[in-house]
């Protein structure tokens, strides 16, 4: 359970509670009975090479919890093992704030924008003294606009948040810095930022099969299964084991959890999915939001509202469909979302969270006044409206109301970009057994089927520890 209280406000989780209890093991031979079935190693560097000589895909699936003996070619028995992997918990290792108020010059001037907001609005100038100068600060709309909205839900986040911090630190989940000690540690060997799936992307639209053909989706069962870039880009791949799959892909490995699906692709080759004729009951979409920071850095592409609302949601969605919109906190994505996107797609905007991010002590890891970064993001829920009225539904399926203003409180991951989990907070809103998509994900989920050009990122093994295995 990712849920570690739920109180009225909202609720508290633990995001690396929750990946850990996803069956993280499977099954692999000994050495060196399945030597010769390692893939090759293809690096970004080989991009300019042929797609279709690329390194192949190996996946292997876990047929049952016993111990095997399979004969190689010479006759020999080789045993099978199981192997168990957990997330590096100093991922979550965030003890400190990223910045304090102590040293955030800024927080100094935080009742100043509030009367600035509140009662001087006519005037988008203030002075602020400085250590050699007087300095006139000009706030342009955006910003005026940022400050009104955060004086607004201030109090709600903090009492909120308050509350719910108050029950972690009672129940020990969360506990006083003083209790446990900082440990100095070696750095985590990670794989590159620049993660090498968007690029596979971008020359899978070179494949001609990918719009010419349509491809059923590909279940990866039975054991020593091997597929081509040609095949997991051309459809949707479905891990429908009970177990985990490692998959090699450019030489990296991945690891594939339990009932999980994905398509690995960017926004034009979306066909796949749709292919499937499935609809989905909830579609929770984390897009990849312009701003002036994304387009400095260069890190990671991102798309233009118009992009944003081509994504065939009407399409992709089931009657009564929740649909949820992570958000920035500029208000011009806000007001898009509510204003133009949910109604293009004819969603109903029913609800406003917010997710609200704290160290493993209770504090937020970022002022909750400061002018900068704020230690919350917004979530806005609607639901797909109807253009003929639904049947009497049975009444044994009880889907409550979107409830608003709610907050979700966790420790964050210090990976960029991973959220936490929706899937425990969302259950009572959907009926049982609802289809659930994730749309520009960086991870699977059991359950779950996830679509994104980084969709395999965050199941890089590399940020997972194998525990000892055992025969």
């Amino acid at each position: 359970m990712s849920v570690v209280h739920q109180l009225s406000p909202g609720w508290l989780l633990d995001h690396l509670s929750f990946i850990n209890k996803i069956n993280y093991q499977f099954h692999q031979h000994d050495e060196p009975c399945c030597s010769k079935n390692e893939p090759i190693s293809v690096h970004l560097d080989s991009l300019q090479m042929d797609f279709m000589s690329f390194s192949s895909v190996s996946a292997t699936c876990i047929a049952s919890d016993s111990t095997i003996k399979p004969e190689n070619e010479d006759g020999r028995n080789c045993e099978m093992f199981t192997q168990k992997y957990v997330f590096r918990s100093e991922l979550f290792n965030v003890t400190k704030p990223y910045i304090t108020a102590g040293v955030h010059k800024g927080a100094q001037q935080t009742n100043e924008k509030e009367d600035l907001v509140n009662g001087v609005k006519k005037e988008n100038s203030i002075s602020i003294i400085g250590k050699k100068r007087k300095r006139c600060v000009v706030f342009n709309q955006g910003e005026l606009d940022a400050m009104e909205y955060h004086t607004k839900i201030r109090e709600l986040i903090l009492d909120g948040s308050l509350h719910l911090i108050q029950e972690g630190l009672k129940s020990g989940f969360l506990y006083p810095l003083i209790k446990k000690q900082d440990k100095c540690s070696k750095p985590i060997p990670l794989p590159p930022d620049t993660c090498s799936l968007s690029g596979l992307c971008e020359m899978a639209k070179h494949l001609p099969s990918l719009n010419e053909m349509e491809l059923q989706t590909l279940q990866l069962m039975g054991d020593d299964v091997s597929v081509t870039e040609q095949d997991l880009f051309s459809r949707v791949v479905e891990n429908n084991c009970s177990f985990s799959k490692m998959i090699t892909l450019m030489g990296q490995q991945y690891l594939l959890p339990p009932k999980s699906s994905f398509l690995l692709s960017d926004i034009s080759c979306m066909q796949p999915l749709l292919n499937c004729r499935k609809t989905f009951d909830v579609i929770v979409i984390d897009p990849p939001w312009q701003n002036k920071s994304v387009k400095r850095s260069n890190r990671y592409s991102y798309l233009s509202p118009l992009q944003i609302k081509q994504i065939p949601i009407p399409k992709l969605a089931a009657p009564n469909c929740l649909v949820v919109t992570w958000v920035t906190n500029r208000q011009k994505h806000l007001r898009f979302v509510k204003e133009e996107l949910y109604p293009f797609w004819s969603v109903e905007t029913l609800a406003e969270w917010h997710w609200v991010k704290i160290t493993s002590s209770g504090e937020f890891v970022f002022p909750l006044d400061s002018p900068h970064k704020k230690p919350y993001e917004g979530l806005i829920l609607g639901r797909v409206r109807e253009k003929t009225p639904l049947p009497l539904r049975n009444t044994d399926v009880k889907v409550l109301p979107i409830p608003d203003h709610k907050l979700i409180v966790s420790v964050p991951c210090l990976l960029h970009s991973h959220k936490p989990p929706l899937a425990e907070v969302l259950k009572d809103y959907i009926k049982p057994d609802g289809e659930c998509l994730e749309l520009f994900a960086r991870n699977l989920q059991p359950g779950w089927t996830s679509w994104g050009n980084e969709v395999l990122k965050f199941q890089h093994v590399n940020y997972f520890i194998a525990l000892e295995s055992g025969h």
